[in-house]
């Protein structure tokens, strides 16, 4: 987990991260200011560092003099030397104009800029809005990322188009580097949905290409595939990659893993909720062309012990007459004829991996539990088998208010496909402040929330009936349930 300091909690900004050896690079903006880019680094890909900031805002009159806005870092192997292509805006027009610049490394700690060509680039042509032609007076043309595609290089970028309804035009714009510099192209997708299309990156696997994109709309990160680079792209019927909170993803290529990171945004609105960067996923191609999201490879490593959760571990909270937890052959079943009953198993640590196989016998209201304290407060999972939906809420006691002495908070919601014998594999991580579920093998929720730290897990279930096989519960270095220390400069 990594959440920059500051007078305020949402310091951190878009993100960027890439692998040099052993080591993971995080590049960030720094919020609200946006005065200068941010790096951190991991040997984990979980855990930062602080180290010298990568570059700052231009001097007084220069093209990107007034914020600094997504950048995005890249291995150029002919010169030998890292490029970060990077927004900048200038005072002199008030910020309204987005330009695209560059900056390079050898060694992704000691950046300098260097624009030549055609740089700071501005988008050119009858496709884009432009300077002195833009609907609201200001030019989207930033989050520039760069890929090559057989041997040709290209940039993608969050630009808005010059034709349809004002707040419809965004787009993915495309940019092709020449010897001579770079060169806009036309538009790589207008959905003509969206009012922007931001952090937009583009990874080909097995032959098609996918687009993703993050949309302020829904706070949601979405994804369209193609069969050829500058084809039509398509989206299939749920087209959103990660859940309502997480944004800003970007691609990195960690050896044979293909990572997808996004920071999570505590709050509906991205310029103002409070900002923390997970752990990341693994993006992974299914037989039908869909993506989907598998947890990190590297969690593997930060198993301490492992044990089996026997039947006896569970006892009921609310002493409902109506309900039990049992053993019947190697399944652990909970039970309520009547009403509601919560049961928990006591854990050593806040921090684990709970995974098993869960069986809804007969569907009421059930799920699972984690990090309720004396009242019962805690987070809730909602599990249902027929519609194939998982919903995350907290749910419980609030003493301070008699009128309104309860708890019931949406998070977060997720999908997967329902079966017949509505069997699935479950996997839960609790990690610090994150949350992470598994349904099948495949992330349906990942979000932040660090109110709740009771240790414990278990069941509930009203006029329902569930089956539970092969608990196991995988114990994780531990950080005693603290909120990340401040991050430490690395000179």
């Amino acid at each position: 987990m990594y959440s920059s300091r500051g007078f305020r909690e949402w310091e951190i900004g878009d993100i960027d991260v890439i692998r040099r050896g052993r080591k993971y690079h995080l590049f960030h903006l720094v919020l609200p200011n946006h005065d200068y880019i941010a790096h951190a680094v991991s040997e984990d890909g979980m855990t930062w560092e602080r180290t010298r900031n990568a570059i700052f805002t231009g001097e007084p009159g220069s093209w990107d003099d007034d914020m600094l806005w997504t950048m995005h870092v890249t291995r150029n192997t002919a010169l030998d030397l890292y490029e970060m292509f990077y927004t900048g805006l200038h005072q002199a027009e008030n910020g309204y104009i987005q330009r695209i610049g560059r900056a390079v490394s050898r060694d992704l700690v000691s950046w300098r800029k260097e624009n030549i060509q055609n740089l700071p680039l501005l988008p050119k042509g009858d496709h884009y809005e432009v300077p002195g032609q833009a609907a609201r007076g200001w030019v989207s043309f930033r989050d520039p990322y760069l890929f090559t595609v057989d041997g040709q290089a290209w940039m993608v970028v969050c630009a808005r188009t010059r034709e349809g309804m004002v707040n419809r035009r965004g787009c993915v714009g495309l940019v092709r580097r020449t010897p001579a510099g770079f060169e806009t192209e036309p538009p790589l997708y207008f959905p003509r949905m969206y009012d922007d299309i931001e952090c937009p990156c583009l990874v080909p696997m097995d032959g098609v290409f996918y687009l993703i994109g993050s949309i302020r709309e829904d706070v949601e990160v979405h994804y369209w595939y193609s069969e050829s680079l500058t084809g039509e792209y398509k989206a299939f019927r749920n087209n959103v990659l990660l859940p309502k909170g997480n944004y800003a993803a970007r691609i990195t290529f960690d050896g044979t893993h293909v990572l997808l990171y996004s920071f999570f945004i505590d709050g509906q609105v991205v310029e103002t909720g409070t900002r923390s960067l997970p752990p990341p996923k693994e993006l992974r191609r299914r037989v039908d062309g869909k993506l989907e999201l598998v947890s990190y490879y590297r969690w593997q490593e930060k198993i301490q012990s492992t044990r089996p959760l026997p039947g006896d571990s569970f006892h009921p909270r609310l002493g409902n007459p109506t309900a039990a937890a049992e053993a019947v052959g190697e399944s652990l079943v909970f039970k309520s004829r009547c009403g509601f009953e919560v049961f928990t198993a006591p854990v050593d640590s806040g921090e684990w991996i709970w995974e098993g196989v869960w069986q809804t016998r007969q569907q009421g209201r059930c799920g699972l539990v984690f990090g309720l304290d004396d009242q019962v407060s805690g987070y809730f999972i909602f599990i249902d088998t027929e519609r194939g939906s998982v919903r995350a809420l907290i749910w419980g006691a609030r003493p301070e208010r008699v009128f309104q002495n309860y708890i019931f908070e949406n998070l977060q919601v997720g999908e997967f496909t329902p079966v017949d014998d509505r069997r699935h594999s479950f996997r839960l991580v609790r990690w610090r402040s994150y949350i992470e579920l598994s349904v099948n093998g495949v992330v349906r929720l990942s979000l932040v929330d660090p109110r709740f730290v009771g240790k414990n897990l278990g069941v509930f279930v009203e006029s329902g009936e569930v089956a539970l096989t092969g608990l196991t519960l995988h114990t994780l270095a531990s950080s005693d349930g603290r909120p990340p220390a401040p991050m430490q400069v690395v000179p």
